[in-house]
Order: structure tokens, then C-alpha cells, then sequence
């Protein structure tokens, strides 16, 4: 079977969020080719997520220009967003505890038949229908090194009952299921034991050395990723307390909210000629609370 994934091209310049409580991240530059392992850094409320987020059509960017596999955004988030995939993003790409791993995965693979194919080819009966998502499920399993055999129920392995590290290989399982050419993970570093990173580091790697290309945001990246900061310098900082004290001459304004505290409220609705419905990007601003 070949295994070799078509990545997409990330190319931004000076790239940021803003909503109407401050800035969630700004000035990103990222120039990165098909098949990179492009490794997000910064302390915890920076906008890691919200980069995440915004790399894959899901948070409209507001400053800044970009291309991802050559789509503009934010003008074709939802182009950019039927080629790329979440995993492990709380709030936005969560696991469901009760659910096994098996229901999981089969939910998935539904979920892609509806997607991409026609109404007939989602009938979950049929031989063609069976093998086709046994292929893809098994695929996508050896990828993100999840073996069943390893699990205390196998596939019935409820996720309550995985550890962190297989948990996390399941999420990563199922945003693989539909073959993005893009993969963002987030949070690949919490609370992960030293050697568990950097057995995550070790997979996401592998995955971009096929082709595809990965943007994981936490630390311990290994030294031939390529490293994005969203870590704010002393005259940014400055420049985003000054733009958010209150106008002298607004009367009874009130302060705004620090924004790094409680995130990105919903930025300025699409324009026309985006291909975004309106509620997806609110709905990404509402479901991240945190960045």
C-alpha cells in the first residue's frame, strides 16, 4: 500500500487574530513546503490554539496575508478547511469519554463517506462499503501507532480507559481517517511524561517525512522541525496595553477584558466572496476558550 500523503504549502505573512477584547496572536510569519512538521511555541495564552485554528479555516484571521495548499484566507477558509484536520483540540476536537475507540472510528468513517461521497456510498451495508472503511480505519490506526492489540477491551476500549499518550494517538487516528493535507495538533506536550513526548514528537515527524504536512503546537519539538512563535516581544506587549487602555474622552467606558485571560471574542463577519458560512468561524471563537 502506498503510504506517501500529498502535504500542503503554508506561506503567511504577519498573520493575526483580533477580536473585539485584543489580539489572540499577531505578526506570524511562516514559510514552510509540503511535508514540514512545523513545531507552534509559546506560553500558555499566546494563541498556539487560535494559530491552530486559524491555519486550518476554522478562526478568521484579521491582519495579514496567507496561503494554505495556494488557498487564500480567511477568503477560502471553507476550501482550506475540507483539506485539513484537527486533533486533539480541547473545546473543538474532543474525544467523547463514553464512546469506545471502535464507535469512534466507525462514526468517523461515516461522517467522511457522507462528505465526500455520494448518498448510496454512505449505506453502511454492502461488501464495498465494509472493506473501503476497514482499509481506511486500519490505515489510519498503523499511522498514528495505535494498535487495538495493545488496549485493555481492544476497539471496546472505552476513551475514559486510555492513557493520555493513546488517547492522543486516537485523536490523531481519526483527523488521518480522510487523508488532510494538512494535520494540526495541539497541546502535544500536556501532561505527558518526558518519554511519552517524545514518542508524539517521534510520530508527528514520521507523518510530515511521508509528506504530509503537521503543525502541533507544545514544546520538546524535535531540532529539525521548523519553529513558529507566538510569544509576544516587550514592544508588542507595549503596543497591545496601549491599544487596549480606555479612550480619555469615551466618558463611562469601561476597561476592556484582558484578552489573553479569556480569548478572542468573534471577529468582523465574512465578506461576500467568502466561502465560510458565518455561524463556523463564531463557532470556532465560541468553542475555543483558550488560546
Amino acid at each position: 500500500m502506498n503510504t506517501t500523503r500529498q502535504g500542503a504549502a503554508v506561506n503567511a505573512s504577519g498573520i493575526g487574530v483580533e477580536g473585539p477584547r485584543g489580539w489572540a496572536f499577531r505578526g506570524v510569519a511562516i514559510t514552510a513546503e509540503p511535508g514540514t512538521l512545523i513545531a507552534v511555541q509559546g506560553p500558555s495564552g499566546s494563541g498556539r490554539t487560535c494559530l491552530l485554528l486559524a491555519l486550518t479555516g476554522r478562526m478568521r484571521i484579521t491582519e495579514g496575508e496567507a496561503t494554505v495548499a495556494g488557498l487564500p484566507l480567511p477568503k477560502r477558509m471553507g476550501s482550506v478547511r475540507s483539506r485539513t484536520a484537527l486533533a486533539h483540540v480541547p473545546g473543538v476536537a474532543d474525544l467523547e469519554p463514553a464512546l469506545t475507540v471502535g464507535e469512534h472510528l466507525k462514526e468517523q468513517a461515516l461522517l467522511g463517506h457522507r462528505i465526500q461521497g455520494s448518498l448510496s456510498a454512505s449505506l453502511p451495508w454492502g461488501k464495498r462499503h465494509k472493506e473501503a472503511t476497514r482499509a481506511r480505519v486500519d490505515a489510519a490506526l498503523a499511522a498514528a501507532r495505535l494498535d487495538p492489540g495493545t488496549l485493555p477491551k481492544g476497539l471496546r476500549t472505552t476513551v475514559r480507559d486510555l492513557e493520555r499518550i493513546e488517547a492522543l494517538r486516537l485523536s490523531v487516528a481519526l483527523g488521518l481517517m480522510h487523508g488532510p493535507q494538512l494535520l494540526a495538533v495541539d497541546d502535544v506536550d500536556l501532561k505527558l511524561a518526558g518519554a511519552e513526548r517524545t514518542e508524539v514528537w517521534q510520530l508527528l515527524r514520521a507523518l510530515a517525512r511521508e509528506g504530509l504536512t503537521v503543525v502541533a503546537a507544545g514544546d520538546g519539538a524535535p531540532e529539525d522541525a521548523l519553529i513558529v512563535s507566538t510569544a509576544r516581544t516587550a514592544t508588542e506587549a507595549a503596543d497591545a496595553k496601549t491599544d487596549a487602555a480606555p479612550q480619555t474622552d469615551a466618558g463611562s467606558a469601561t476597561p476592556p477584558t484582558d484578552a489573553e485571560s479569556t480569548g478572542p471574542a468573534p471577529a468582523p463577519a465574512p465578506t461576500q466572496d467568502d466561502d465560510t458560512p458565518k455561524e463556523d468561524t463564531a463557532h470556532a471563537f465560541a468553542k475555543t476558550g483558550r488560546a
